[in-house]
Parts: C-alpha cells; structure tokens; sequence
C-alpha cells in the first residue's frame, strides 16, 4: 500500500466519480465508509475504498477489503502523507478545558445536567465550536452540538456524590474536573472564566514551536495553557527583555541558577535564552504583559517549572536550587 501514489488516488477518485459510489463500491466489494472520509474538490469519498482501488493503478491489481485495514493509522495516514485532506465522523475526545467549561454550567445549575435546548447549553455549544481547539478535519458534522454538551452535562452531574441513579459513561476527565470543583468550587469557577475570556476574540492558538514542557502535559492545557506558552515565546517580547536585561546586568544568563549559554557554549550559546512568565495565565486571566512580567530562565529551569501541576512559580523554583545544591 505504501507504493500508492498521490496520481494513482486521483485515478482512483475519477473512476468513482464516473461510476457512482454505490456502483464503484459494489465493483470492488467495498463497503460505506463509517468515519473517516477523503475530501477532494468539496466531494465525500469512502477512504479505504479509494486506496483499495488506488493500488489497482501502481500494481495492477486492486486491494480487496480483507488484504489491508483501514484506519487512522494506515490509509488515513497514506492519503495525508500524499497530501489529501482526510475528515472524520467521530467527534474527538474532550479536553480537560472543555470539561471545565461544561463543569462549570452545572455547578450554576445545582449540579442538575440540562437539558439541549437550555440556553446555557446552546451557548457553551457555540463557544465550544469555535475555540479552535481541534483541527476542523477531525471534527464530526454535530461536533459538540447542544445534545452533545447536553450528555456530558449529564455524565458529570450523575457522578455527583449526591446523585442517586445510575451514573452515565463519561470520559476521562469528567470524574477529576469534578472533584476539583467540589474540592475548590472557586478556584475551578474562576479557572473556567478564565478560559472563556482567553477564547473571547481567539478563534485558533498556534502551537508553540519548541515548546518546553513534557509531552504529557500538554494534552492537559489545552486553550490557557498553549496560550500562555505562545506568549511566553513571542519573539518581540523575549527580544526586549533580553535587551532591557543586557543593558542592567550586561549578562545574558538564567535569573533562577545563574547558567550562561555563552560562558558554556561559546557564541553558539550568544544570547540564546528562554523566556518565562512569572504568573500564569491561568491565575492571571488575559493581561497585558510586560518586560517586568518575564523572567530569563534556562531550558533545564522552564522544564522544571512546568514539568509538575500544579506549575511552579519562579520564586518556587529558586527556593528549591540552594536545597539540590546542599
């Protein structure tokens, strides 16, 4: 299959379009496609279909259903490699954000989920919608609509300590948003404020380059989170601080430990630095930042900053560097 040419899934794709789908499914033995879609000229083609069909062109004979599986990791994976849009059906799993969000309606409604048609439900639908925080091509045709927020208003109110009937089947982030709420309701209302002020007006947040925290923190930060870290590596603001602290100290070197790229490196270390925020967004909420905002720190001294929730804070982490030296 990996011989398959983006030419050969044009050819495959033509010979659809001329037959008809049922008629060119039924020729090779295919069935419908359940969830996941090649989009080619505004047209829905069924993947595993076109690729199937697609080696007939590059081998002369086409795959039958049985000789491959299809899937996000096979033909999804082929087709995007050569440069095809791939949509699916299936709605992606919710983020920790959204679940805030979702937590927060219910805690102002008693802990009582609600209905789809509640107002309540049918804005945090909208706002949900357009957050950006997954890629349009893996978002269903009823992606988070207001029967969809609706059921998870239920799958976090039925998990409720108070709830009598049977809880409902949630994800992995309903039971754990909910104890924080109920562990610290006005921390997690202000947090999830927070989160609908930084998404007001910011339709779709560029990841990072570079980011530098671990993997396995960022599926948790979603909108603050990669906001925040997209501030912190504005390129204008990193270049004025380093300015500002070259003309004070005449030293470019982390304000935590003191290591110099430079003194280390020579000049492929001249003036390479990170760049910090010393409160998060997550407790400031959207601010205007200034140089006084940001702090110069090492990559080994970010890491550690973020490498833990709950974050540290730059005075947390200097505390910690005379302890590992003793």
């Amino acid at each position: 299959m990996s011989d398959v040419s983006a030419s050969d899934v044009l050819a495959a794709i033509a010979e659809c379009k001329s037959l008809g789908r049922d008629t060119f499914l039924d020729r090779y033995g295919f069935g419908r496609a359940n969830q996941y879609f090649l989009l080619h000229d505004g047209e829905r083609y069924d993947s595993k279909a076109i690729v199937g069909v697609a080696h007939k062109f590059s081998h002369g004979t086409p795959l039958t259903p049985a000789d491959f599986s299809g899937g996000e990791n096979t033909v999804v994976a082929l087709l995007r490699r050569r440069g095809f849009i791939v949509i699916t059906t299936r709605n992606p799993s919710w983020t920790r954000d959204e679940v805030i969000l979702a937590c927060d309606v219910v805690a102002r409604n008693g802990w009582r989920y609600l209905p789809a048609e509640d107002p309540q439900v049918v804005e945090l639908s909208g706002l949900l919608r357009r957050l950006g925080v997954h890629p349009e091509n893996e978002q269903g045709p009823d992606f988070r609509n207001p029967n969809g927020v609706a059921r998870k208003t239920a799958d976090i109110a039925t998990q409720h300590p108070d709830y009598r009937g049977k809880p409902t089947h949630g994800g992995r982030h309903d039971a754990s948003v909910l104890k924080d709420f109920l562990r610290d309701p006005e921390t997690m209302a202000a947090l999830a404020q927070a989160i609908r002020d930084s998404a007001s007006g910011t339709v779709a947040l560029r990841e990072p380059d570079g980011v530098d925290i671990d993997n396995d923190s960022a599926d948790e930060g979603g909108i603050l989170e990669r906001k925040h870290l997209a501030r912190e590596r504005d390129p204008k603001l990193r270049a004025r601080k380093i300015d500002a602290v070259r003309r004070s100290t005449g030293l470019i070197a982390c304000e935590a430990c003191g290591f110099d790229f430079a003194a280390t490196y020579g000049d492929r270390g001249l003036d390479y630095i990170e760049c910090h925020h010393r409160v998060p967004l997550h407790v400031s909420g959207p601010t205007k930042t200034r140089l006084v905002d940001l702090v110069l720190v090492c990559s080994n001294c970010h890491r550690m900053i973020h490498r833990i929730k709950p974050w540290l804070t730059f005075e947390e982490l200097c505390a910690l560097l005379p302890k590992a030296a003793s």
